[in-house]
C-alpha cells in the first residue's frame, strides 16, 4: 500500500504520480530543449561507445566504435565482411581478414594479385594513404564530433514521447515528427546524456553508452602495421 496511517500520519510514497520525482528534471523541459541540452552533453563529454547500425547511401554498416577527441577504435561489419578501424590524429588504421581483402581486383594495388594481398594483408594494420576514397569513407565513423553531429539531429517538428527506460536508465524520448524523423532517448539520470538513437527514415539504431569512460588509443606497433603507399587494393 503507498499510503500507510502510522500514529494518525499519512505517509505518501509510490503513489506520487510523478514521473520525473528524482530525476535530472530534464523531462519537464520542452523538446527543443532536451534537444539542445542533450547535444550539450554530448559535446562535454570526453569519450563514447556507439554501437548499431546505421543505413547510409544504401548500405547498412553495423557498428561498435569507442570514440575520443583525438580518434577512435573499433570495429565496422558491412555486406557481410568485418574490419576494424583505429585512428589516431589524422593516421588511420584498417584490419581484416583474408576474405576481406581478397575482394582486391589486381588493380587498385597495381602490381599484386588479390590473393598475393589477402596474404600480405591478413591480421595486419594496413595505414590508410589520407588520398585514398576509403580515408574519407571510413574516417568519419572514428571521429566523435563529426559522428555525433550527423547522428543526433531530428528532423521535422519535436516533441516529447513519454517516459522510457535504456539498459535500466530512466530516460525522456523526444521524436521528430511524430518518430518518423527520428527518435532520441535522453537519460533523465545524472547529466542527460543521448542514450539511443532511432534514425529518420528507419536509417538505422544506435545505442550510446560508457560516457567520459576514458580507454587507450595508440597506433599499432611496427611489426604489425602495412604502409601501402599510396592506395589500397580496392574492395
Amino acid at each position: 500500500m503507498c499510503a500507510l496511517a502510522v500514529t494518525g500520519t499519512v505517509l505518501t510514497g509510490c503513489g506520487s504520480g510523478d514521473p520525473d520525482a528524482g530525476t535530472n528534471g530534464v523531462g519537464k523541459l520542452s523538446a527543443a530543449t532536451i534537444q539542445a541540452k542533450a547535444k550539450k552533453a554530448a559535446e562535454g563529454a570526453s569519450t563514447v561507445r556507439l554501437s548499431g547500425t546505421v543505413v547510409s547511401g544504401g548500405t547498412t554498416y553495423t557498428l561498435d566504435m569507442r570514440l575520443k577527441a583525438d580518434g577512435g577504435t573499433g570495429s565496422v561489419t558491412s555486406k557481410g565482411a568485418g574490419f576494424h578501424l583505429l585512428r589516431v590524429g589524422e593516421h588511420l588504421f584498417l584490419k581484416a581478414d583474408a576474405e576481406f581483402w581478397a575482394h582486391e581486383d589486381g588493380k587498385g594495388g597495381g602490381k599484386q594479385s588479390g590473393t598475393a594481398a589477402a596474404g600480405k594483408l591478413e591480421g595486419m594494420y594496413v595505414k590508410v594513404p589520407a588520398g585514398d576514397p576509403a580515408y574519407k569513407r571510413f574516417s568519419g565513423f572514428t571521429d566523435k564530433d563529426v559522428l555525433l553531429a550527423g547522428l543526433l539531429g531530428l528532423h521535422g517538428a519535436l516533441a516529447k514521447d513519454g517516459h522510457h527506460e535504456q539498459s535500466g536508465v530512466r530516460t525522456i524520448r523526444i521524436t521528430g515528427d511524430k518518430g518518423s524523423g527520428g527518435t532520441l532517448d535522453v537519460s533523465l539520470e545524472g547529466t542527460p546524456y543521448p542514450l539511443q538513437l532511432g534514425r529518420a527514415g528507419n536509417a538505422g539504431t544506435l545505442s550510446l553508452t560508457d560516457w567520459g569512460k576514458d580507454f587507450p588509443l595508440a597506433e599499432p606497433s611496427k611489426k604489425d602495421t602495412v604502409d601501402y603507399g599510396r592506395q589500397l587494393p580496392s574492395s
